[in-house]
Formats: structure tokens, C-alpha cells, sequence
């Protein structure tokens, strides 16, 4: 189960990254659209790069919260249960990663204002 956990986040983080490069790409669309008033273009492109850097950020956090419970679970005893495994998944600091009905929802919602960590 938590391997599979595990192939279904990595899914996930595939498709973030996915976005990360489209927000990236809409900002040097923007930046070259003669038709954008070039102040506008420049603002509207910072604001895409900021996002998409904002990402990156919550991507890595993904990653490194996956390796961590890769490593523990690879730790956990072969005759370990189901429950143990599963319990790797509730220590990790993304919410999204330790509840279950959490993981995949950026995919969902919009990420309103720009805000720095």
C-alpha cells in the first residue's frame, strides 16, 4: 500500500512539475506578445515567474519528503504491516503528502495571491 502511496505522489509531482514549466513558458510567452503595452508584459510575467518559482519550492519539499519516507519504509522490518508503512506517511510535514484526501489537490484549487515562504 504505501509503495503505491509512493508511485501515486510521485504521479503527482510529475504533474506539478508539468505546470511549473507551463507558468514558466506563459511568462516568456508574455514577455515576447508585441501586442502587451511592455510595462504590463514585464508585470504580468513577474507574477508568472514568481508563482512558478513558488512551486519549485513546494515541488523539492515534495521530493524531500518522499525520499524521507522512502528511506523509512525501506527501514520498516519485512514483516512489518500495512499500518507501520502508513504510519511513515503521517510524520511528513506537507499536508498534502499525510492526508489522504489532501494529495493531488493542487491540481484543484487556485493558488490566489502570490505570497514568498
Amino acid at each position: 500500500m504505501s509503495l503505491h502511496k509512493l508511485a501515486r505522489e510521485l504521479e503527482e509531482t510529475a504533474r506539478q512539475t508539468a505546470e511549473m514549466v507551463d507558468g514558466i513558458t506563459a511568462s516568456l510567452l508574455t514577455l515576447g506578445d508585441t501586442s502587451i503595452d511592455c510595462n504590463a508584459a514585464r508585470s504580468t510575467a513577474i507574477r508568472q515567474i514568481v508563482v512558478a518559482l513558488q512551486m519549485q519550492d513546494r515541488i523539492e519539499q515534495r521530493c524531500r519528503n518522499m525520499a524521507d519516507a522512502a528511506r523509512k519504509i525501506a527501514d520498516l522490518s519485512d514483516g512489518s504491516d500495512a499500518q507501520a508503512a502508513e504510519g511513515v506517511w503521517s510524520t511528513l510535514t506537507l499536508d498534502e503528502l499525510r492526508d489522504e484526501s489532501l494529495s493531488g489537490i493542487a491540481a484543484r484549487t487556485n493558488s490566489g495571491e502570490v505570497e514568498f515562504f
